[in-house]
């Protein structure tokens, strides 16, 4: 149940949103959230409802998948919308990625 309020908030979030760079951060973070939810919830439906606990170190391995994975995988998709000069909206005030790569601390991102 929370698990799917979190993805129908991250869904809402995603709408509302006003450019790339926060959608991917708002889904990101919602779906990892409402994700590992629904896993807690089959993990603990299975131990109650079938009397099996086989499946709570499968759902563990699978929190833990999610956990690694999501943000890299959001990371990589805004630096390469960012490498593409995808425009930040009108209202983002801070860029510090562009910051960084002025002071010499990251290099741009090469769109290839």
């Amino acid at each position: 149940m929370m698990g799917s309020f979190s993805l129908f908030v991250a869904a809402i979030g995603l709408l509302r949103m006003p450019d790339v760079y926060n959608r991917v951060q708002t889904g990101t973070k919602a779906s990892t959230l409402g994700a590992m939810m629904s896993f807690v919830g089959i993990g603990l439906m299975t131990v109650d409802h079938w009397g099996e606990a086989n499946w709570i170190g499968r759902v563990f391995v699978l929190i833990v998948f999610i956990i690694l994975t999501n943000p890299v995988s959001s990371h990589v998709l805004m630096r390469a919308a960012y490498a593409m000069k995808i425009p930040l909206s009108k209202i983002t005030s801070v860029d510090k990625l562009k910051e960084d790569i002025e002071n010499k601390v990251v290099e741009e991102p090469i769109d290839e």
